[in-house]
């Protein structure tokens, strides 16, 4: 079967040739695209890596999940018991609150900012509009009543991270700070060359105008925005650090060993908030090295020494095989079986709003 069929066949549409990046990357390729630097413990001169020894899935690994895979029926419309929020336009410095607005798209408001993650409005995350995934429910911010925005954080450049449509409205309306990291900016200056961009390694860290540091974290994942381009530009989870918070923030990650978590704990010395992906997870045997499953999370959140936890990346758009409600579920199981209290992490709908307690 010719794979663009494949494709359209299972039902994966136009989204299943980025999500076909996750297999082996193509050896004859030999120049990256979107960016060009040194060698690194995690660039090779023209890929990008969690580990040297990283083994990723076959196209024939999304085959067999494609066909014996047993994938839940979502309900088309998935409502959050949340009604749509409409934010304070500014907070005081010392006030930590977050605004859940869909998927992997938070509203951040800390050190009198207003920081978006991920922000994706578009009906579909895909490279076309009348197919792939689509959303189960509103955004629990409606873009007209979002704050003006200060700072905006791309973790990668999967289109549930990356939408141009999106980042070209907030531009347009507030020219705000992007941060991403090496060779994201390739793709955001292509469609919005008035995009005030800084890109980043593992490592690196920024401050921005405000006083409010960002840095740049390692996470287990990987990055494509189609058949071609696998791992060509780098993932990265961030670090908020102002004079009162420290948050940790991840858009994407499997789990791995854990370590990810330990060394940052160990160099950030803990955090008020963490903010960690919980969907996206089923099945465990492939998507495992790049989701972490809510018991995984937990283990993180600990691992980390994060106060409180925030799981988003779940409800909004149907990726993987788990139930819509099956994340939090999941949450709720881990931390009873970890003797932790529901507050202590939240999985997070459209529309609700959680604040760091005083």
């Amino acid at each position: 079967m010719h794979r663009r069929n494949f494709f359209k066949w299972t039902g994966l549409g136009a989204l299943g040739l980025a999500l076909y990046g996750c297999g082996r990357n193509n050896k004859t390729l030999s120049q990256n695209r979107y960016y060009s630097g040194p060698t690194t413990d995690h660039f090779d001169g023209t890929y990008f890596y969690n580990s040297k020894d990283q083994v990723t899935a076959p196209m024939s690994d999304l085959l067999k999940w494609k066909l014996f895979g047993n994938r839940a029926k979502w309900p088309e419309h998935f409502v959050s018991p949340y009604s749509a929020n409409v934010p304070e336009t500014s907070l005081p410095a010392k006030t930590l609150r977050v605004t859940m607005i869909g998927h992997a798209s938070l509203l951040i408001q800390m050190h009198g900012l207003n920081i978006l993650t991920d922000p994706v409005y578009s009906k579909r995350v895909s490279p076309l509009q009348y197919i792939g995934p689509w959303r189960h429910n509103p955004p629990g911010v409606a873009f007209e009543a979002l704050p003006k925005i200060d700072v905006v954080l791309v973790t990668h450049n999967h289109y549930d991270h990356l939408d141009i449509a999106t980042l070209a409205r907030l531009i347009a309306r507030d020219n705000p700070q992007i941060y991403t990291p090496l060779g994201n900016d390739t793709i955001i200056h292509k469609d919005i060359q008035a995009a005030n961009v800084q890109t980043g390694d593992w490592g690196d860290v920024f401050t921005h105008k405000s006083g409010c540091k960002i840095h740049f974290e390692p996470c287990q994942h990987w990055s494509a925005r189609g058949t071609n381009d696998r791992r060509m530009a780098l993932w990265s989870a961030f670090v908020l650090e102002s004079t009162h918070h420290k948050i940790y923030h991840i858009g994407d990650t499997g789990f791995g060993t854990g370590d990810n978590y330990r060394k940052v704990a160990a160099k950030h010395d803990g955090f008020d908030l963490a903010i960690l992906p919980i969907g996206a997870y089923e099945p465990r045997w492939f998507m495992e090295e790049a989701h972490q499953n809510p018991a995984e999370a937990v283990v993180g959140l600990q691992l980390c020494k994060a106060r409180y936890g925030l799981g988003h990346h779940w409800g909004t758009f149907q990726l993987t095989d788990e139930a819509v409600e099956a994340p939090k579920r999941a949450l709720a199981d881990a931390l009873a079986k970890q003797a932790l209290t529901e507050d202590r992490f939240s999985a997070m709908q459209p529309g609700q709003v959680w604040q760091l307690p005083v």
